[in-house]
């Protein structure tokens, strides 16, 4: 035969460093996934949950639907109440508005 005996026999086991080189893929993926996808998610979810935490009446604000109104009064925790226009007004779940244009100043203690 042209294949010595040698080169036919199959290598030993390698052990925890053959482990460790078959799952670092996967943590580099995940770190990847984590650094570019994760992360910059939970920030803008944080960021919109306090943006709409801190509604007040006489913002203007756009809704996830494009309508541009001002809030004419906070309901609960959970509504508010916008004038789009003068004289119609309607209710509005807090989670789905987009954008706050403007803010107003926040009310001044009597000193």
């Amino acid at each position: 035969m042209f294949i010595t005996p040698a080169y036919a026999q199959a290598a030993g086991p390698a052990g925890a460093s053959g482990f460790l080189i078959q799952i670092l893929p996967f943590v580099a993926i995940f770190a990847i996934m984590y650094f570019l996808i994760i992360r910059p998610q939970r920030q803008r979810m944080k960021k919109h949950q306090d943006m709409v935490a801190n509604l007040r009446r006489g913002d203007t604000i756009v809704t996830t639907g494009g309508l541009i109104g001002k809030v004419s009064k906070v309901v609960d925790d959970g509504e508010v109440q916008v004038e789009l226009s003068e004289g119609v007004k309607v209710r509005l779940v807090r989670s789905m508005v987009q954008e706050v244009r403007s803010k107003t100043e926040p009310a001044k203690e009597n000193a």
